[in-house]
């Protein structure tokens, strides 16, 4: 597969391993080995978690090269605390021998997922996939393949890579949210590109270009609640 042009873009972005009574929060440190690739993971839990509740999960994805240093800062910056807030799990990888995720390291898949699913309960068996930059091609690439596993994919920002008619076909039932920064000058016009042939096929893909951003988005409180919104209605369909 080719390099993508973000991947010479993307910059890396700790947090020591949290445990927590058991009425608050936590940020539990994982390692497991899944076709024979070993990966470590972080989980973040929500508040009072109770392991008899089913939960909504996101996947979440860091950009670059989806090491700890920018998985921890991704956690940090955007998910961890409205996650806590709302009650999520997010399920966060590192990429393992630095094989990121739309490349060799989507080898891990689906049986890292099949053993996120036996750990916890997760509503209707499907998680919400995000990622930003290489994070966003990994998201889309694994939602892509593997659609039986997803209610939503958000690329922040992020599209799908080499992006073929048999690529795009399993993603007609994911529910599919870009957002791009306005001076992202590579990834404004490939993602609008994409959402328009998303269009084209009768597709529902909301887009958005935020305003005085480049290709790092950097979510205030209202884009993350925005983020955390978008899986809140796609839990409840997509109108495809």
């Amino acid at each position: 597969m080719k390099k993508h042009l973000w991947a010479l873009w993307s910059r890396p972005l700790a947090c020591a391993l949290l445990f927590c009574a058991a009425a608050q929060a936590a940020t539990l440190e994982k390692t497991g080995t899944f076709n024979g690739l070993k990966v470590d993971y972080k989980v973040v839990l929500p508040d009072n978690f109770d392991p008899a509740r089913a939960y909504p999960a996101v996947l979440a994805f860091g950009g670059g090269p989806q090491n700890l240093r920018v998985v921890e800062g991704s956690l940090d910056r955007v998910w961890r605390k409205e996650a806590e807030r709302r009650g999520y799990i997010v399920v966060a990888p590192i990429a393992p021998g630095g094989q990121l995720f739309y490349e060799g390291g989507i080898r891990i898949f689906p049986q890292f997922l099949d053993q996120i699913l036996a750990d916890y309960k997760i509503q209707g068996s499907k998680f919400h996939v995000a990622g930003s930059s290489n994070g966003g091609l990994s998201a889309f690439e694994i939602a892509s393949r593997w659609p039986r596993y997803f209610l939503s994919v958000s690329g922040i920002p992020g599209m799908l890579n080499e992006p073929t008619p048999d690529k795009i076909a399993p993603l007609k039932p994911v529910c599919i949210y870009m957002d791009v920064g306005e001076f992202d000058a590579v990834g404004v016009p490939e993602m609008r590109k994409q959402v328009e042939d998303f269009w084209r096929r009768g597709f529902t893909a909301d887009y958005h270009v935020e305003p005085n951003q480049g290709h790092g988005l950097s979510f205030d409180a209202a884009g993350i609640t925005r983020l955390f919104d978008q899986f809140d209605a796609s839990a409840k369909g997509c109108d495809k």
